[in-house]
């Protein structure tokens, strides 16, 4: 359970200490754009009020409080999981990378007009449109964890071979 802790509140810290630097002294709203490593990383802003790339984005106040509530709901079910069935310090990093995710991204709904995203890699001639933030990516990695490392108890109990 510790492991879960330190991982969610290092994720939601550092996605919410990226977005700060973002907006406040890299001042992306002002530049717009900043290359970094072009095309393989630049800085483009933008506000997510939808779900993934954007899906579902309407912009109303009763949509981001929706999402908002799921974030927080899914985040509570993961916990209630993690501390009921996992065995492994690193299916708990892996629940607390997802958590820690979701409530970086739900708060940044009720401090913005959608999820702050400012992420933008392209490559080989391939223009990538999408935009990300970090806590995407550690909710990318927290639910890979997942997949990799919450089915050892089930299979040591029925007597199958853990990975």
């Amino acid at each position: 359970m510790r492991w879960l802790t330190i991982s969610a509140l290092l994720a939601f810290g550092i996605d919410q200490l990226s977005k700060w630097w973002i907006l406040e002294v890299v001042r992306l709203p002002v530049v717009l754009r900043e290359d970094v490593w072009p095309p393989f990383l630049v800085f483009r802003l933008g506000y997510n009020d939808g779900i993934n790339f954007g899906l579902f984005g309407e912009g109303s106040p009763l949509q981001a409080y929706f999402l908002i509530g799921v974030a927080v709901v899914l985040s509570a079910l993961l916990l209630i999981w993690a501390m009921r069935s996992f065995t492994l310090a690193r299916a708990f990093a892996s629940a607390g990378l997802v958590i820690g995710g979701a409530l970086a991204n739900a708060l940044d709904r009720v401090l913005h007009p959608g999820v702050v995203d400012f992420l933008n890699m392209s490559c080989c001639g391939i223009s990538n449109p999408y935009l990300f933030n970090l806590a995407d990516v550690f909710i990318f990695a927290g639910a890979f964890g997942l997949i990799l490392w919450t089915g050892e108890k089930k299979a040591a109990d029925e007597g199958g071979e853990t990975r």
